[in-house]
């Protein structure tokens, strides 16, 4: 019996010590210059570390940097924290700075992220633990741009292929949990950093298991073999009883993203503007909304989102108008006898499968054809949208804090490793996109953003669908548990169980 005691006593001390979270889809590289997707910028999170991040209210937050200070509008200097160690032991310094924004700059890495690296003149060191960066002129987002996490130039200065780096599936970082196991749709182990600046977590370990199907994550959480997840509407309101709310906390809030339709500009049936703009109107995103998040959500009118001063009040949510489309289409060209017809593809493992089955039901009363093309995710990301081998996707964008247009919505963001795969391209936008780079006056900078705002929703280059809430539970045995604009995570390093 005594050895039972002790038996069970270690156990729950080892399970206790263990955050268990989800993944619905294999990260690709975890690196995070290279991390273009959710799974894998979800775990890069933990191994490497940023010089500055947000802090639960959104204000600029120390990390590697332990201060900084701007000598005029266009030098920037950080003074870097001394003693921090790269998870093998060696030491962080100026050299590691230097070498991840050469890395990022440089033609052989393709990277959206570079974009917010063109606007810096030059980068130096001026001792191992001050950092020099000058600006090529005063830069709205001088500071958010070091918000890129850092790599270990030890490890990495002689790779000769970035891209294909064993690296990028063992990386080693700075950040407060290190990479133990990852193997190709399995479970992946994270273990806490003894040496991590801050302090060692007090979760020893993070277990993401490997869930590709939602309703296997749903009940992974309704067994209690999950402590962190996302509810879907539908689970929150029919799906979980009493027991369940007495075990976990549930937090709910707007969510920092939108879906929408995008269109391949490339692909001759859809440069004609009548023919998005029908497609636009034969859309009922209110019922959308309804059937897919029973009221947790609301339409997305473009491309910022409400509570930003981007977002722009004055556009409105197209209303469902079905003879209105039929007459754009007809003018477009296309009839019952020879109706529009496209290919909508998306991926596994998400609510856009449904929300997919729900916009070819939809289209279909204006006559439009929608074939559905369900994907697993990597498959869907490396085979269709970043090669652009599509007509339309259905997808989800997340957004910062502080809004920046050019990796998405620039004409020169239609590039390899660019984000702009649909290829949209106007003139006024670019024009106005670089207009702002250079405001620093918020005021003026939103009224900028908010014209962009306008040409973008007019032309139609995407559908903006819905703004679902974020609902997460977590636990009620873990504390403390503070939700915040950034989430609910952003003090795992406290947490206890």
């Amino acid at each position: 019996m005594k050895i039972l005691v002790i038996f069970l006593t270690l156990y729950t001390s080892i399970f206790a010590s263990t955050l268990h979270l989800s993944i619905s889809a294999n990260p690709s590289r975890i690196n995070p210059i290279l991390s273009t997707d959710s799974s894998s910028s979800e775990i890069t999170q933990w191994i490497f570390n940023s010089l500055i991040t947000y802090d639960k209210n959104a204000k600029i937050k120390m990390m590697l940097a332990k201060s900084y200070e701007f000598k005029n509008k266009t030098t920037l200097i950080f003074h870097l924290r001394k003693g921090v160690k790269w998870s093998d032991g060696k030491p962080f310094n100026a050299k590691d700075v230097i070498f991840t924004y050469k890395t990022i700059i440089s033609p052989k890495i393709f990277t959206p992220y570079a974009s917010s690296f063109k606007h810096i003149k030059s980068v130096s060191a001026l001792d191992d633990y001050t950092v020099k960066v000058v600006y090529k002129y005063p830069y709205f987002k001088a500071l958010e741009t070091w918000m890129m996490e850092i790599l270990p130039e030890h490890l990495l200065k002689n790779e000769k292929n970035m891209m294909t780096s064993k690296f990028n599936q063992a990386p080693v970082g700075t950040g407060p949990y290190i990479l133990k196991k990852f193997s190709i749709s399995s479970d992946i182990v994270l273990k806490a950093n003894p040496s991590y600046f801050i302090h060692k977590p007090y979760m020893d370990e993070i277990i993401y298991h490997y869930l590709p199907d939602n309703s296997a994550n749903f009940l992974m959480l309704k067994s209690g073999l999950l402590d962190v997840g996302n509810l879907t509407p539908l689970q929150l309101e029919r799906q979980i009883n009493s027991d369940f709310r007495k075990r976990f906390s549930i937090y709910e809030s707007p969510s920092h993203s939108y879906s929408y339709m995008g269109f391949n500009l490339k692909n001759k049936k859809f440069q004609n503007p009548l023919v998005r703009r029908a497609l636009s109107l034969a859309i009922d995103r209110k019922e959308l909304a309804k059937i897919m998040y029973f009221g947790h959500a609301k339409v997305c009118t473009g491309p910022f989102l409400p509570g930003t001063g981007a977002y722009n009040p004055s556009v409105k949510a197209p209303k469902l108008d079905i003879k209105k489309a039929k007459e754009l289409l007809k003018r477009a060209g296309y009839d019952k006898n020879h109706p529009l017809s496209f290919e909508l593809s998306t991926n596994t493992g998400s609510t856009r499968t449904y929300m997919a089955q729900i916009l070819q039901s939809q289209l279909r009363k204006a006559g439009v054809i929608v074939k559905l093309r369900i994907m697993e995710w990597q498959a869907f990301l490396n085979t269709v949208v970043m090669p652009k081998r599509f007509e339309a996707v259905l997808l989800a964008w997340s957004v910062g804090l502080k809004p920046d247009a050019y990796s998405i919505w620039d004409g020169e963001s239609y590039k390899k490793g660019g984000f702009n795969f649909v290829g949209y391209k106007n003139k006024e936008v670019d024009k106005l996109i670089k207009k702002a780079e250079r405001t620093v006056d918020d005021k003026k900078f939103n009224t900028i953003y908010r014209k962009i705002f306008k040409l973008i929703t007019d032309d139609n280059p995407y559908l903006f669908l819905i703004i679902p809430n974020s609902i997460t539970v977590v636990n009620k045995k873990i504390h403390p548990v503070s939700p915040s604009i950034i989430g609910v995570m952003h003090n795992v390093i406290e947490w206890k169980k």
